[in-house]
């Protein structure tokens, strides 16, 4: 690891800041905007709309990468990040924010291909998996960091917009000034959304639903704990708890997914992420039930969609595992654009806990189809399964191809 850390500072010191910077907007927006008296069903918008930009951009920014390069394309989509967030404080309006958070989206997902195509360069087969582990170690502090950072000064002012604009403009520091040279950018074109269904039908709509889960939990949460009458300090907690728990439950999941029929795995975290969402929707103004229910809700998304992809790999050949992490990648995308809306209209129509009942009704959903698919065909021997890599439900292509390895290439 120490090897890994010493080649990659520079990458990984940028991505912190990256990291910090995307983790403040996400709940500052969500506090600012009920603030200002916007309805959750407006916000739900605004916050899916992040999922719309990083979708497109997945598909555009290696077309930008081809033409112009990696470092042309990194300063000028980091120079619009850094624009939109101090526009978020000048500009308080929903629609402006529908789509500067596109804008904003679009953005991050192509400086996340740059940093993630040189990171994948520098390390070799032999130490691509410590490399990932640290990339993903380094999204998790820099978000969870961010949480902390958000009570150093009104929301209501420009100090903090201006502090995340400042944040991103340093970050791009250590990258552009980074000796190891451009990587040659190199992307498998996605397997059809058919094949991948037939392949694997469980993998397939579990890709779909988590990316709702993951869009209504990490793009909603501050919007639920203003409404639930939760301080900035507490909803910086809640948050922070969600993103620790992540950290915290990836690497036993894994142990367990390596050695098990995944599929049972798969039902037993939604059985126990929807126990949680009952627990959230009884809270009433208790924190401590709060937070338990956000780690056991939130906590458990993240490493759902590693165990998602390993599961999917298991009925896959080598050399068909980037593509089909293409289709995935599609999938979640396409839940996390509507799971964010559905959950604001909800909220509006309802009431606040349904941000907890919503989520748990999804997690329960894949359980359900966990169950019935495991009597559809028998699971491949554990001998035979491919291992377990923790993978964001934000990655891109690029770290996901990395993790599983690209065509004739063992995966690291």
């Amino acid at each position: 690891m120490l090897t890994v850390l010493r080649n990659t500072w520079a990458l990984l010191g940028g991505l912190m800041l990256l990291m910090i910077g995307n983790g403040m907007q996400g709940t500052l927006l969500g506090i600012r905007g009920t603030m200002e008296g916007f309805d959750p069903f407006v916000l739900s918008f605004v916050m899916a709309a992040y999922f719309i930009g990083f979708l497109f951009s997945a598909r555009l920014t290696p077309r930008l990468i081809a033409r112009v390069g990696h470092v042309r394309v990194f300063a000028a989509l980091g120079s619009v990040i850094s624009a939109c967030f101090i526009l978020y404080a000048t500009i308080v309006d929903p629609v402006a924010w529908f789509f500067m958070r596109i804008a904003v989206g679009f953005c991050y997902c192509g400086v996340y291909i740059v940093v993630e195509s040189w990171l994948n360069d520098n390390s070799d087969n032999k130490m691509r998996g410590q490399a990932m582990s640290a990339y993903i170690l380094v999204q998790l502090i820099g978000v969870i960091a961010a949480q902390f950072l958000i009570n150093l000064a009104s929301i209501r002012d420009y100090t903090l917009f201006v502090t995340i604009s400042v944040l991103v403009s340093l970050s791009f520091l250590p990258i552009l000034l980074s000796a190891s040279p451009a990587p040659v950018f190199q992307s498998t074109r996605p397997m059809s959304l058919g094949r991948l269904y037939r392949t694997s039908p469980l993998g397939f709509v579990s890709a779909f639903l988590v990316g709702a889960v993951f869009s209504s939990i990490f793009g909603m949460a501050s919007v639920y704990g203003t409404a639930q009458g939760l301080t900035v300090r507490q909803i910086s907690i809640f948050i922070g708890v969600i993103y620790f728990a992540s950290l915290v439950v990836q690497y036993p999941l894994g142990w367990l997914s390596d050695r098990m029929d995944r599929r049972r795995l798969v039902f037993l975290v939604c059985v126990v992420s929807s126990l949680g969402a009952f627990v959230g929707m009884a809270s009433g103004d208790s924190f401590a039930l709060i937070l338990a229910a956000g780690a056991l809700v939130g906590g458990l998304a993240s490493p759902l969609w590693s165990i998602v992809i390993a599961h999917t790999n298991d009925f896959l050949d080598p050399p068909d595992m980037a593509a089909a992490s293409g289709g995935l990648l599609f999938a979640n995308g396409l839940g996390a654009i509507g799971g964010a809306p559905i959950l604001g209209l909800l909220m509006s129509a309802v009431a606040p806990w349904m941000f907890f009942a919503f989520n748990g009704a999804v997690m329960g959903a894949i359980a359900l189809y966990a169950l019935y698919r495991m009597t559809q065909r028998p699971s491949p021997a554990v001998a035979d399964t491919t291992r377990f890599a923790t993978v964001m439900p934000q990655a891109t292509p690029v770290i996901t191809e990395a993790v599983v390895g690209r065509p004739g290439e063992k995966a690291a």
